[in-house]
């Protein structure tokens, strides 16, 4: 088992719990949605899931290590090689390279520069169908592009699990499917878990499981 959540409790006040007693559990190589609506909690799951928070009760397990024994300063290198992020926007820095920006997470592991990584990002960016973009600067690509870009940026340290949160959010209906497409794929490819929040039912439905989130739960929904 790859991760695994037991009875997370998480709140913004007294009078707001947004995560009440969840639980899951997600194999490696696994797909999964999560959907609701708006304010039900779905990036504050996503957030305590990639160690960007911490609950207020529960614990977490990444490959059977607990994470709640994580100091601040031990979480930033276990996040940075375990975990990839995708956001609706891209949050590629606009003053480098596609390539720099793929290239960005290596940066903080003198162990993880070189010549190999180099290279993956250079396979990445064929993956990506980005080759002939590669030294151009986010202004000058389309909103695909860039997400892709982003994608490819969330890969580079070869994670084994990613997290997208609305990562169709921002492009338009040709783009979201290519892209979704492209994170399917990506997932058998490279073995990566993947976990989607999402508002389109078109994403939700290309993914092993679909959960929906609602009084601070989560819901299998049959699919």
């Amino acid at each position: 088992m790859l991760l695994k959540l037991e009875k997370i409790t998480k709140s913004y006040s007294k009078d707001r719990t947004i995560l009440d007693q969840l639980d899951l559990e997600v194999n490696a190589g696994e797909r999964i949605a999560i959907v609701g609506p708006s304010g039900s909690g779905k990036t504050t799951l996503l957030n305590l899931i990639g160690t960007l928070d911490r609950p207020d009760s529960g614990k977490m397990y990444f490959e059977n290590q607990d994470l709640s024994v994580f100091t601040d300063q031990q979480l930033a290198p276990f996040r940075n090689e375990k975990i990839g992020f995708v956001f609706q926007m891209h949050h590629l820095l606009p003053q480098l390279t596609l390539l720099e920006n793929i290239l960005l997470p290596t940066l903080t592991d003198k162990k993880l520069q070189g010549k190999e990584m180099l290279e993956r990002a250079q396979k990445l960016i064929s993956r990506m169908g980005l080759a002939e973009v590669a030294h151009q600067k986010p202004s000058e690509l389309s909103g695909g592009e860039c997400q892709r870009t982003a994608v490819a940026r969330a890969l580079i340290n070869c994670p084994g699990l990613i997290l997208a949160d609305e990562p169709t959010g921002a492009l338009d209906q040709k783009s979201a499917f290519n892209l979704t497409d492209l994170l399917c794929e990506l997932n058998q490819e490279e073995g990566v878990t993947l976990i989607v929040v999402t508002h389109s039912l078109e994403v939700a439905g290309k993914m092993n499981r679909i959960y929906r989130i609602g009084d601070g739960k989560l819901i299998l929904e049959p699919q």
